[in-house]
C-alpha cells in the first residue's frame, strides 16, 4: 500500500555542460540516497520522446524540476506532458546562493561541483519533506 504518491524528479539533460551535469547528480543524490522512497527519477529525455510511462508519472505525481539554464527544458516539458511542477530550481541560482562551490567539469564534476550537487540535493529533499509531508497545498503549484 502506498499512502503517498511519489514525487517525481525532471533534471536537465544538458549534455556537455557543467550545470547540467550538477542538476543530474543532483537529481541521482535525491533519488538514489536522500529520498529513494519517496523520489522517483524521470529522464527528460524520456518526456520528449513521448515515453508513455515516463509521462504518466509526470500527471499523476507532483514534479521538482532541475533546469541547467535559462531555457528551463526540464519544466517546459514537465507542463507540456501534462504535469504540474510543484517546485522548479535553477541550478545558477543555487549556485549564487552557494559561490563558494565554483562548478567545474562535464564528464565529471571537480570538488566544487560534487559540493553544488550535494548542497540542491539538500534544498530538494526538503522541498521533498514538504510534498510528502501531507500538506498539498503548496503555494509554488
Amino acid at each position: 500500500m502506498n499512502p503517498q504518491p511519489k514525487v517525481v524528479i525532471v533534471p536537465c539533460s544538458g549534455i556537455g555542460k557543467t550545470y547540467g551535469t550538477v542538476s543530474r547528480e543532483a537529481a541521482y543524490e535525491v533519488t538514489g540516497n536522500i529520498r529513494p522512497e519517496e523520489t522517483q527519477l524521470v529522464a527528460l529525455s524520456l518526456l520528449v520522446l513521448g515515453d508513455e510511462s515516463a509521462r504518466a508519472a509526470v500527471a499523476r505525481n507532483p514534479a521538482i524540476t532541475i533546469d541547467g539554464c535559462k531555457l528551463g527544458c526540464a519544466t517546459k516539458m514537465v507542463q507540456e506532458s501534462g504535469g504540474t511542477v510543484a517546485r522548479d530550481f535553477a541550478v545558477l541560482d543555487v549556485y549564487r546562493r552557494y559561490k563558494q562551490f565554483k562548478p567545474q567539469g562535464i564528464s565529471e564534476l571537480n570538488q566544487g561541483g560534487q559540493q553544488l550537487a550535494c548542497a540542491l540535493a539538500e534544498e530538494i529533499a526538503a522541498v521533498v519533506d514538504d510534498l510528502t509531508s501531507g500538506s498539498q497545498g503548496d503555494p509554488h503549484a
